[in-house]
């Protein structure tokens, strides 16, 4: 069933709609990810690192809300779900447990460099069918960034 319609052609659609479910199930599971590691983190670095975790946690929801109604404004029904997001995120499981500081930043550091290829590529994609949505994927791919330059100096 399609209840909206988009002005793009078929083949453009079918490109951009791919990169927003991909980047949706990105961001969706980076939230994840970045709140269990939140809720576990360990050590003498605990409350700078986790409230650096919460930072990527709200950039990853209000960047998921955006993708995702980006993809329904183009007639493309968003996926967020729970199967979804394990079958198709890019970013590796986190252990289960208490996870040292040294670690959790290790960790944020893998999933965003992880998410950050993948949506370098969806920024590739996007440009001919769709600058629209290559603009916010652009915006997205700048905050991860961001963030993991700050995970990566918490390495040194």
């Amino acid at each position: 069933m399609t209840v909206v319609k988009s002005s793009l052609p078929e083949a453009d659609l079918k490109v951009v709609g791919e990169a927003l479910q991909g980047a949706l199930v990105d961001v969706v599971d980076l939230s994840l990810v970045a709140k269990q590691v939140h809720w576990n983190v360990v050590g003498p670095r605990f409350r700078s690192i986790h409230l650096q975790l919460d930072e990527v946690v709200t950039t990853a929801r209000q960047h998921s809300d955006t993708v995702a109604e980006r993809a329904a404004a183009l007639g493309v029904s968003p996926d967020g779900r729970a199967e979804a997001v394990a079958k198709s995120s890019a970013i590796a499981t986190v252990p289960e447990g208490w996870i040292k500081d040294n670690d959790a930043v290790q960790i944020l550091v893998d999933a965003l460099g992880a998410v950050i290829v993948r949506m370098r590529e969806r920024v590739a994609a996007t440009d001919e069918p769709d600058p629209v949505t290559q603009d916010l994927l652009i915006a997205l791919t700048a905050d991860l960034e961001k963030h993991h330059w700050m995970f990566q100096a918490e390495r040194a």
